[in-house]
């Protein structure tokens, strides 16, 4: 026991008292804070809340809406308008394409009406369908005379739209382009598909075919040349376009008569 005491006195001395717990300790207590009021003596008749000191973030406010059910930030434009609104603003499918029934009909009247005025703006357009009926129309015609020349149809097209092609950058100041030139050259392959339906009718090899054929290779370089004429400005060179045009068409002819 000797041993105890001396070693209970050796321990370090406090002046710490059971009574100071109720007191603030080290500084911080708060006589107006109404947390640190003992047992008995809070206020309970006040609302209960946290007040948030300054300099402290506020709370968020809580959730409102249901589960698995976010209430939407905006309101999104239905689907059904915003198609109809772009389906609306949308060009026809057969102008995307390039085809234009207005303008395929005014060519046509061009190459039928020879004396008639071309209109350089539709004409120095690239339209090939027009070009790939009369096409497939000339060697239908030609199928029915029992010959099979859809191969040298279109191979003879070719080789012409490419000779000419490089002629006529060569002869205009503003150039061409290989498009408009098989445009032109296809419609005005138009009067070949009649020389090719008498063909059907009657033999061409007489007297009357060759000058039913001299007319329609006429009628053909003819047409072509004034539509080059007026889509590239080439005033005075008609005759200079016509030739090798009449060199084109004389082919065709060739395949229609024999």
């Amino acid at each position: 026991m000797s041993g105890f005491d001396n070693f209970n006195t050796d321990f370090y001395q406090s002046s710490y008292s059971v009574d100071d717990q109720n007191q603030g300790g080290y500084g911080y207590s708060n006589t107006e804070d109404p947390y640190n009021k003992p047992y008995g003596q809070y206020d309970y008749s006040q609302p209960m809340g946290y007040s948030a000191p300054p300099g402290m973030m506020q709370p968020q406010q809580p959730y409102t809406g249901q589960i698995y059910q976010p209430t939407p930030a905006f309101t999104p434009a239905s689907s059904q308008s915003m198609y109809s609104s772009s389906f609306e603003d949308e060009p026809p499918l057969l102008e995307e394409l390039g085809i234009n029934f207005d303008h395929i009909w005014q060519k046509t009247l061009t190459v039928l009406h020879p004396l008639k005025a071309a209109d350089g703006s539709i004409m120095n357009e690239t339209d090939l369908a027009g070009p790939m009926v009369f096409c497939l129309a000339f060697g239908a015609t030609l199928l029915l005379t029992g010959k099979i020349q859809f191969g040298y149809v279109y191979g003879i097209s070719a080789i012409g739209c490419l000779g000419m092609y490089c002629l006529l950058n060569l002869m205009s100041m503003t150039g061409v382009s290989f498009g408009c030139v098989a445009s032109v050259l296809g419609y005005c392959l138009l009067p070949m598909i009649i020389l090719s339906g008498f063909g059907v009718l009657f033999s061409l090899q007489g007297m009357l075919g060759i000058i039913l054929t001299s007319a329609i290779i006429g009628w053909c370089s003819f047409s072509a040349s004034k539509i080059f004429i007026s889509a590239l400005a080439m005033d005075g060179q008609q005759l200079l376009v016509a030739y090798p045009c009449a060199l084109l068409y004389g082919v065709f002819a060739l395949i229609s008569v024999f």
